[in-house]
């Protein structure tokens, strides 16, 4: 399994509520920040996907909660595929502060589709990219 380098970013004050704190809506912003990070770092760009006719809907997300980010924190995503299927795709998500301590857990699964939304098989259709993304997948981390 090769190794990823988490995705780093600031909290900015427009993500936050009245308390500083960051508003549930954006973590899904921030998930998908880290997964094109991911997707980059594993050397498929998701614009090069989709120039390929590869398209990757989220199909769910599950966030869950666990202390508080505020304006100004800087946090760590660590992006873990856990599961790969020819079709289909889960990860599972870590946010950390730099000092490591557990803020945020989250799952998404993801589907592979063609550019008319019609269910398509990496695999078979692109196994070069299926093999790469297999060098990524890891036993549930969390």
């Amino acid at each position: 399994m090769k190794e990823l380098k988490p995705y780093r970013r600031k909290i900015n004050y427009y993500e936050t509520d009245q308390m500083q704190v960051v508003h549930h809506s954006n973590y899904a912003r921030f998930l998908e920040e880290a997964r094109l990070d991911m997707m980059e770092q594993a050397g498929l760009p998701y614009d090069k996907m989709e120039e390929l006719g590869i398209i990757i809907p989220v199909l769910e997300l599950h966030d869950y909660y666990t202390n508080a980010i505020h304006f100004g924190d800087t946090i760590e995503i660590y992006a873990h595929i856990v599961r790969l299927t020819p079709v289909r795709f889960n990860l599972k998500y870590e946010i950390r502060n730099p000092e490591g301590q557990l803020l945020h857990t989250a799952e998404t699964s993801h589907g592979f589709v063609d550019t008319n939304f019609r269910p398509m098989s990496l695999k078979r259709n692109y196994p070069e990219i299926y093999q790469n993304l297999q060098e990524y997948v890891e036993d549930d981390p969390l």
